[in-house]
């Protein structure tokens, strides 16, 4: 019996991508309004995830919600809608890409470049930020270039859950750093991603390992919660502030949806220990769209 769409990791890992590329354009909006837009290409990554967005969700409607790989009987004959929508999910994957890394370069370029030293890596613009955009583009090219019912897709997801998680680890080092980690529990943020990265890493090397996985899980999981709570103490620091108005003290504040980076990657990181369980239990099956 085929995979129901419901039923298939695919389905949700393609939907996660999708509302990351979307929300994108409203957390960097609110980044790059910090210093008015200043320099012109602050606007591209808006643009991209505006109009990505709106592609990725017309390629779902032609395609349905799994990617077919070229040559499977779904794919349909040549112009097809199964193929256009795989090839309009492509364009989106390597955009991202490209516009992460681009973001990377210019974020450097800013500050530490121009003077090595920790203290500009620390107070610049934060370098690993644009790379969300290269890691959903990966997963959005992972999606149509390997087989989602294989184990090497399943790890790969796995693999980019945990870089996410290496670089949320260096974000929050970074930003809680730039006032000495004045409140003890901002360093929950850094052991929590340290600790998520650990575990991610420990599966990847052995993904055959279920009592591993299960404990992975509930770490992953407990990534949720501290998400949530780092949400909670960042609207608490903003409304606490006593001057300027109630968007000002958001806009120049602590920065309420970083904390909510570490629930999004735990998402992304139970859907890949999903799909190993899965083939692990021999449950998979022929897929269709």
């Amino acid at each position: 019996m085929p995979t129901k769409w419901w039923a298939d990791p695919l389905t949700y890992v393609e939907l996660f991508a999708l509302n990351n590329v979307a929300f994108l354009a409203v957390d960097i909006g609110i980044a790059h309004a910090i210093n008015d837009f200043a320099h012109p290409a602050e606007w591209v990554p808006v643009a991209f995830s505006l109009a990505a967005s709106a592609v990725l969700a017309v390629a779902m409607v032609l395609g349905g919600f799994r990617p077919t790989l070229p040559g499977s009987e779904a794919e349909g004959p040549p112009g097809g809608r199964q193929r256009l929508a795989r090839r309009l999910g492509l364009a989106v994957g390597w955009g991202s890409v490209a516009v992460g890394i681009a973001g990377l370069l210019f974020h450097l370029e800013s500050q530490f470049f121009r003077e090595s030293t920790l203290k500009n890596l620390v107070y610049s613009a934060p370098f690993v930020a644009p790379l969300s955009y290269a890691g959903v583009g990966l997963l959005i090219l992972l999606d149509r270039m390997v087989d989602s019912r294989s184990a090497n897709w399943a790890r790969w997801v796995v693999l980019l859950s945990l870089g996410g998680f290496a670089g949320n680890f260096v974000l929050s080092l970074a930003d809680h750093a730039q006032n000495g980690f004045f409140r003890p529990e901002e360093w929950i943020g850094v052991v929590s991603a340290a600790a998520a990265v650990g575990f991610l890493a420990a599966v990847l090397a052995v993904p055959e390992n279920r009592p591993l996985i299960v404990l992975s899980a509930w770490v992953v999981a407990a990534q949720i919660a501290v998400g949530l709570l780092g949400f909670a103490y960042h609207v608490r620091a903003n409304l606490d502030h006593p001057a300027g108005s109630l968007w000002s003290r958001f806009l120049y504040g602590t920065p309420a949806f970083a904390p909510l980076l570490f629930a999004d990657l735990a998402l992304l990181a139970l859907l890949s220990f999903w799909a190993l369980v899965r083939l692990r239990s021999g449950r998979v099956v022929a897929a269709v769209a």
